[in-house]
């Protein structure tokens, strides 16, 4: 058995595919620790949720390990795994009542009939569901129905918990509650949580660190904040929130700054993440909100013409598309905090950005 300080779990080399040809999971390589929240994250097919079927036991790796506290699981069952599910269809069986359906994961592992009460009275308060326990799940609403099937998931005290797209079927409002809801579940509990997602605001909210997938492969495992302020590549840049995209050849190197010219329209100082050397194609990424109209200072040193193209009001901030450097679809968040911004389509504004706040990428 492994220490606290282990790694709970760790994916080696593990490679996945179904028809003998075509690997739907690339030579994984995942440590996963103890307490944590890490989601995984990424577009269909990209091997996200193959990778959680795979350590349910629902799956078997083609190739390579999955440990859970040292020991290999590859071949245990399911069942055997001391894991909880939490799927978005809820799974919940119809013609039981709500406390039914909690104490039948403790039946199963042949839990003493008073020591099920009081579990099933702890996971109803968990998820605040305690005059709910004598219904049926089609007398409950989708939101309910899913705290259900979060408690039955924790009701055992499995070490560690799956959850595979477990908010898709829920309406926005709902979602949003519930992701903080799980979010604060987790803390509380402290147990491990895997979760499935091609929700990006959503692994952004609720996740210790979040792996992105792409076509099979983890192209960056980081804490959400890195996620989005540091992408490595760009696909993650374009996958993981708003991005403007230019893309150019870089036309000078100093450091830890370049200069990359955007075909004849200028020439943007940038900070090279995943540049090889001068003349080499590179795509730029740069978040909306660190545009500025009209900047003031030395620190904004890139400084363009733009036309207004549209504007659109969205409450806390105008998101102000412009044409700028050849590009049509640059966006610019303009905050709204100190009033609506005076901007019309047709006008003519100056904007700017620091180096730091522009990465240049692989060419996408």
């Amino acid at each position: 058995m492994g220490t606290s300080t282990d790694p709970f779990v760790v994916f080696s080399d593990v490679q996945k595919t179904y028809d003998g040809e075509t690997l739907v999971v690339k030579n994984l390589n995942l440590s996963i620790e103890r307490g944590e929240f890490l989601t995984l994250l990424g577009p269909s097919g990209s091997g996200k949720t193959t990778t959680l079927m795979m350590l349910a036991g629902f799956e078997v790796p083609t190739h390579g390990r999955i440990e859970m506290e040292k020991v290999e699981i590859n071949n245990v069952a399911p069942h055997k795994r001391n894991i909880g599910m939490v799927f978005q269809n809820y799974a919940l069986f119809p013609h039981m009542t709500v406390e039914e359906n909690l104490a039948f994961p403790l039946q199963v592992r042949k839990v003493p009939k008073a020591e099920i009460t009081a579990k099933v009275e702890r996971a109803l308060d968990m998820v605040q569901l305690p005059k709910m326990r004598k219904r049926r799940p089609a007398q409950l609403s989708g939101g309910q129905q899913q705290r259900v099937a979060l408690a039955r998931a924790l009701v055992f005290d499995p070490k560690l918990v799956l959850m595979d797209e477990p908010l898709g079927a829920l309406d926005k409002q709902l979602r949003e509650h519930m992701q903080i809801e799980i979010k604060h579940i987790h803390e509380r509990l402290g147990v491990t949580i895997v979760y499935v997602t091609h929700d990006q605001s959503e692994a952004l909210t609720m996740s210790d660190r979040v792996a992105v997938f792409n076509d099979g492969v983890i192209q960056q495992l980081a804490r959400p904040s890195a996620l989005y302020e540091q992408p490595e590549n760009s696909f993650v840049a374009q996958f993981i929130g708003e991005n403007n995209r230019l893309t150019g050849k870089v036309s000078a190197m100093n450091g830890n700054s370049c200069a990359v010219a955007i075909d004849s329209f200028g020439e943007v100082k940038a900070t090279p993440i995943r540049v090889k050397n001068v003349g080499s194609p590179t795509t730029l990424s740069l978040r909306p909100e660190r545009v500025r109209i009209n900047p003031e200072g030395d620190r904004y040193s890139n400084q363009f013409d733009a036309e207004v193209q549209e504007l659109i009001y969205l409450g806390d901030h105008t998101r102000c598309r412009v044409s700028v450097l050849g590009s049509s679809e640059f966006i610019i968040k303009v905050p709204n905090a100190e009033g609506v911004p005076s901007l019309a389509p047709g006008q003519k504004v100056r904007i700017g950005w620091k180096p730091e706040d522009c990465r240049a990428l692989d060419a996408f």
